[in-house]
């Protein structure tokens, strides 16, 4: 069994921002499901290849997602090192990709809150670039909306995000990142 975490925060005034990267990439692999609610979060369980699959969008806002992973995680009996969390990455060009088996938060908020609820760091990654943006805050520019540019590259790659998903699900870590960091 697999967890597949997208970060993001509730509410349309962040819908599109660099934050919620995790949120739109989801939305794109799993278009015009019904999501349900449980963990503190939306989840969506479906069967691939044989596996079953949840995915999760945490509801309590970037800094608490934590509580929703642990929650879903505990409840599914899945082990971390079959949680995969895709999240923004602000010391990453734009749209550059990084997976990752074992890595400190980064300063990231939410992925710090994920390894203090799960107590621990083994889980995968899935890193979106979003650059970082000189003389502008950082919680400012987390929280700014992609450009329209930025929203169509996000588009136009949509297959790659979805595939690189999939590889997970089907190869697991080791394999996803041999074939697709570097992208």
């Amino acid at each position: 069994m697999k967890l597949i975490v997208g970060l993001g925060n509730p509410g349309k005034e962040y819908n599109l921002t660099r934050h919620n990267i995790g949120f739109i990439i989801l939305d794109n692999y799993l278009s015009n499901v019904f999501w349900k609610e449980k963990f503190l979060g939306l989840y969506h369980e479906c069967i691939i290849n044989e596996e079953k699959v949840i995915f999760l969008k945490p509801q309590t806002f970037m800094n608490l997602s934590g509580n929703s992973v642990l929650e879903c995680a505990k409840f599914f009996k899945i082990n971390s090192q079959d949680i995969l969390v895709i999240h923004d990455d602000l010391d990453l060009e734009f749209g550059k990709i990084r997976l990752k088996k074992i890595s400190s938060s980064g300063g990231h908020n939410g992925i710090k809150s994920i390894i203090n609820c799960l107590n621990t760091d083994l889980f995968c990654r899935f890193k979106f670039g979003i650059s970082r943006k000189q003389g502008s805050s950082t919680k400012d520019y987390v929280l700014s909306k992609f450009s329209k540019e930025e929203q169509q590259y996000i588009k136009d790659n949509k297959e790659l995000y979805n595939n690189i998903i999939n590889s997970f699900i089907l190869n697991g870590i080791e394999k996803t990142m041999n074939d697709y960091n570097g992208n």
